[in-house]
C-alpha cells in the first residue's frame, strides 16, 4: 500500500533530522518551484523532469454516442521518469 502524505513526511524527518514542519515547508516550496519552472523543464535530480507537451488536434470518438468529435490542440504536463529511477525501482 501507498504511503500517506503524513507517513512521507515523518519518514524523511526521521532520516534527515528535520522537523515535520521542516519537511513540509520543504516540499511545498518544491512544488511551487515546479509550478513556476514548468514552461522551462523542471528536474528533480534523480527521479524526473516536469515537462510541457503540446498535443495536436485530432479526431476522437464521445463514448456515449460513438459520435466523431474534434479535440482541439493542447498543452499538457507530463512527468519523465528518470533513468536512474527506473532502474532502480525495476530491479
Amino acid at each position: 500500500m501507498a504511503m500517506t502524505k503524513s507517513q512521507i513526511m515523518a519518514a524523511l524527518a526521521e532520516r534527515t533530522g528535520l522537523s515535520k514542519k521542516q519537511v513540509r515547508t520543504f516540499f511545498e516550496e518544491l512544488a511551487r518551484l515546479a509550478y513556476q519552472e514548468a514552461p522551462n523543464g523542471f528536474s528533480i535530480p534523480g527521479i524526473g523532469k516536469l515537462v510541457l507537451v503540446h498535443r495536436k488536434a485530432r479526431q476522437g470518438r464521445n463514448p456515449a454516442t460513438g459520435e466523431i468529435i474534434q479535440i482541439p490542440a493542447k498543452t499538457v504536463v507530463k512527468f519523465r521518469i528518470a533513468k536512474v529511477c527506473k532502474e532502480a525501482v525495476m530491479s
